[in-house]
């Protein structure tokens, strides 16, 4: 440890990032990423920001992709905030909506950036138990707190939160924010962003790092209340007031613009996930619901250790987390049909 570190770093858990292995010839199912390329549109839209303009600074605001997500989700502008990456965005929801004088919620089983956000902003912080089928229980959400966050779809399961349910822990919770991490909505979810007019206290984030392939631009969004909002941007500003480049802002504008390119990518890793559950099945896997572009699947009988391991060998990545309750289950990223196939190919030798 440095002599030169604040006291506090001593104590921080930083978050691992999943595995970027540069092996020639991978089948890289462990951090899904979309296997999809972006909307060509959204290409050509960053392509032309690359020229003599880069010596400007970009809008500080962002105001163009603002009224992209705006006119996607039918909401005033004022309603939308964007980041580098909806990791800086839930950065910026834990330091500024987040630091009270009661507990965070959230799942026992959920996003590991949660615990370390609480751990650098020193914010209390009290686990919910999952279910015995890794749902969250609404009722588990009555309690005191100092706000409520939880992935939709969850993560690492899969798992989808009804609407209703989550109208429900809004309407028990008016005095916290409740926050809604949607980096795998569009898979299988309807987006709780249709509730913000309804609700000051909900704020739903989002990535372009999956539904729209954009892992590699690194842009977030939030969507809630213009209270909420102007909290977020009192945080960005005394951060990093240009928190997007001109590239991002464009590209990632041109991407919402691009509805029918979006379908038809998401529908693809849709059909394909339905395909993997499947073929997971007849191999004697238990795969749970997933409304995501992965699946959470424990074999009945193999280790999922040993599973991983071999896949790796023949140059198949796929995620095992060494964690209590799901250190039998692996996170498998929808591929394309080439790489799926591949993979229950691989498992069935496994096996």
């Amino acid at each position: 440890m440095s002599k030169f570190w604040s006291p506090f770093v001593k104590s921080l858990v930083p978050y691992v990032p999943g595995e970027q292995p540069k092996m020639e010839r991978l089948i890289k199912l462990n951090t899904n990423e979309n296997p999809y390329g972006p909307s060509p549109k959204a290409i050509v839209a960053m392509q032309a920001q690359i020229s003599d303009d880069l010596r400007l600074y970009p809008d500080p605001n962002c105001d163009l992709l603002k009224h992209a997500v705006a006119d996607y989700y039918s909401v005033a502008p004022q309603y939308v905030f964007v980041g580098n990456g909806s990791d800086e965005v839930l950065a910026h929801a834990f330091h500024g909506l987040f630091q009270h004088d009661k507990p965070l919620l959230f799942p026992d089983i959920s996003y590991s950036f949660y615990p370390v956000y609480c751990g650098l902003y020193g914010i209390e912080q009290q686990q919910v138990p999952l279910d015995e089928k890794f749902q969250i229980r609404v009722e588990d959400y009555q309690q005191p707190n100092g706000g409520i966050i939880f992935p939709n779809p969850n993560a690492p399961t899969g798992c989808l939160l009804e609407l209703d349910k989550i109208e429900q822990i809004l309407q028990a919770n008016p005095d916290s924010v409740v926050l809604v991490d949607e980096a795998y909505i569009d898979f299988g979810g309807e987006s709780a962003i249709s509730l913000v007019k309804k609700y000051n206290n909900l704020l739903v984030t989002q990535t372009l790092s999956k539904s729209r392939s954009l892992a590699g631009l690194r842009v977030g969004i939030a969507v809630g209340h213009p209270d909420l909002i102007e909290g977020l941007e009192r945080i960005k500003n005394s951060f990093n007031s240009y928190p997007l480049d001109r590239a991002a802002i464009a590209g990632a504008a041109a991407a919402f613009a691009d509805a029918d390119y979006f379908h038809s990518t998401r529908n693809k890793v849709i059909a394909s996930r339905e395909w993997v559950v499947e073929a997971l099945s007849a191999l004697g896997f238990e795969v749970l619901p997933s409304a995501a572009n992965f699946v959470f699947a424990r074999h009945t009988k193999r280790d999922a250790s040993e599973l991983a391991a071999q896949l790796r060998e023949q140059g198949v990545i796929v995620r095992h987390f060494s964690k209590p309750r799901i250190e039998q289950f692996l996170r498998i990223t929808i591929g394309t049909e080439e790489e799926n196939e591949t993979l229950i190919n691989v498992l069935k030798d496994c096996i």
